[in-house]
């Protein structure tokens, strides 16, 4: 485990710019424009930011929404936030760990879970 940054100005040192305005500023990469993370080698995917393993590779699926996109957290890993910017009324998902911006989850998946979690790419590694 990484230690964690003590405030924004060593979180700008440890990300990219791309990392950061998503990450620590709440943004959201383009669709289709990101790598799409292949799953770590222990099968999992973790937070970008802090290293915190969030998502079991067998929990990704395509939703074709141009995200990554998970039926199901790690339990403890993610923290779920009403979030009513841009005029939605939404859930967002951040890492339990350091409090990164991770992407939304909705209620519109296609598995038994019945929940898409749609994350940026650039949050995972």
């Amino acid at each position: 485990m990484q230690d964690m940054p003590q405030n924004e100005q060593e979180w700008k040192e440890r990300l990219t710019p791309e990392q950061y305005a998503v990450l620590r500023q709440r943004g959201t990469e383009a669709p289709f424009s990101g790598k799409l993370s292949a799953p770590g080698a222990d099968g999992q995917y973790h937070c970008a930011a802090c290293d915190n393993p969030l998502f079991a590779a067998d929990a990704k699926f395509e939703s074709g929404t141009g995200w990554p996109s998970f039926d199901q957290a790690i339990p403890g890993a993610v923290t779920l936030v009403p979030d009513t910017s841009h005029g939605m009324s939404r859930t967002e998902v951040v890492c339990a760990r350091c409090g990164s911006h991770l992407g939304h989850v909705f209620n519109d998946g296609p598995t038994a879970t019945g929940q898409r979690f749609c994350l940026n790419s650039v949050c995972l590694v």
